[in-house]
């Protein structure tokens, strides 16, 4: 990365503020509360996400008045162009040259922040190039991508905490303690200060609103558009960071607004219509989720719990996961909820774990299991069902499911 930059001109060194984000889960979410906040109060945002769900744009932002754009198709293909031509050849991944392009587009257009998510872990990330950037923020850290991070939640922790810059301060969510034993050490060394859930700063519903609360005061704030308890504190963790640095000047009514409007396709989102829609059963809720890991499943599984106790339905779950992702520790996570589980085979992922590995993986929590072919068939094999009440399906378990759903779905984010 830092030869391929020197050939680009540095374009990471002519950013606006830059909020670096690194976590396990939650960091779409905190960028996206973080981007309508700041977008709330007039603020130009770029933002750089990753991956995306159904077109590579996504992974693009540019900021505008009024509301950020993705990047369109011919400026896209010009930033690869420029970085493949400074790369002359040389080995790369593709995920430098695309954080690469992603620092060329930034560098080019005008702006007042940018909300940059790590890749993977955080140490090694292309993204890390950052010198000083105007916070790091480590969203939820769990076990995820061990082949890459290390099999324990101390080793991962270390690697999400290599964002850390010395003296720029650190945002951090809810962590379990070796987890935080990591955050912290690795501030200590860097003498960065360190803003702490429920130490530093704290986040609590208080009849249905999120209430926020540190050393300068409180905010009584909006519950989030996105569903889930876990949403609170995403919310919490994009406000905290801003009230950290002093690089933007944000008036209450653009944290609420911002809380209250902030949007993240494929995260517990419902399908309200569409053609997979038509195909369920009738007056049924689909709900699409891309959770991938046991935190992941927990955080779901949770928000299906208070859909629960609002209005019951029996619960149907179509999973598809890739191969490389524990799936027993994620599916746990419903045992309680549902007895019907139907797998499928992610489409056209090679590294998409088969249909039948899953089925092995449900089966030990006994549930009803069974496959499909595809979600279209799985969504028409429960509308054949006979229930009392028309039941309430999730389809969960990987991002890039979760794109295949939104694409057939004709809800391609923008």
């Amino acid at each position: 990365m830092q030869r391929l930059l020197e050939r680009l001109d540095h374009p990471e060194r002519r950013l606006p503020p830059v909020i670096h984000v690194a976590g396990t889960n939650g960091k779409g979410s905190t960028v996206a509360y973080l981007r309508a906040i700041l977008e709330a109060s007039g603020y130009r945002v770029h933002a750089f996400t990753s991956p995306y769900l159904v077109r590579l744009n996504e992974c693009y932002r540019l900021g505008r008045v009024g509301g950020g754009v993705l990047v369109d198709d011919v400026e896209l293909n010009a930033a690869f162009d420029a970085c493949e031509s400074a790369n002359a050849g040389e080995p790369i991944t593709l995920f430098e040259i695309e954080t690469a392009a992603a620092f060329d587009l930034f560098a080019r257009h005008p702006a007042d922040a940018v909300l940059l998510e790590v890749g993977l872990g955080g140490r090694l990330d292309a993204t890390n190039v950052i010198g000083r950037p105007a916070a790091c923020v480590i969203s939820s850290v769990g076990i995820d991508h061990i082949e890459f991070l290390g099999p324990t939640l101390r080793s991962i922790a270390a690697e999400k905490a290599g964002i850390i810059k010395r003296g720029v301060p650190v945002i951090c969510a809810h962590q379990e303690d070796d987890a935080l034993d990591e955050i912290e050490n690795s501030a200590r060394r860097q003498r960065a200060p360190l803003h702490r859930a429920g130490q530093e700063w704290h986040v609590s519903v208080e009849r249905g609103r999120l209430v926020y609360q540190d050393d300068r005061g409180l905010l009584d704030l909006a519950a989030p558009r996105l569903f889930g308890r876990h949403q609170f504190d995403n919310a919490g963790l994009a406000v905290a960071t801003l009230r950290a640095i002093d690089a933007f000047r944000i008036e209450p009514s653009a944290y609420e607004a911002g809380v209250a409007n902030a949007d993240w396709p494929a995260r517990m989102q419902r399908l309200a219509a569409g053609p997979l829609v038509d195909l369920g059963p009738a007056g049924g809720e689909i709900w699409l989720d891309g959770g991938h890991n046991a935190e992941g499943g927990r955080v779901a599984a949770a928000a299906l719990g208070d859909l629960e106790e609002r209005v019951s339905r029996p619960l149907v779950v179509i999973v598809g996961m890739m191969a490389n992702k524990d799936a027993a520790g994620f599916l746990a996570n419903f045992a309680g909820l549902t007895r019907h589980i139907i797998a499928v085979t992610i489409p056209g992922r090679d590294g998409a774990m088969p249909a039948h590995r899953l089925m092995d993986a449900a089966r030990v929590f006994g549930m009803r299991v069974e496959n499909a072919v595809s979600v279209e068939a799985a969504l028409q094999a429960v509308a054949q069902l006979a229930y009392e009440t028309p039941p309430r399906i999730l389809i969960t378990g990987s991002l890039y499911l979760a794109g295949h759903v939104l694409a057939a779905n004709g809800m391609e984010p923008r």
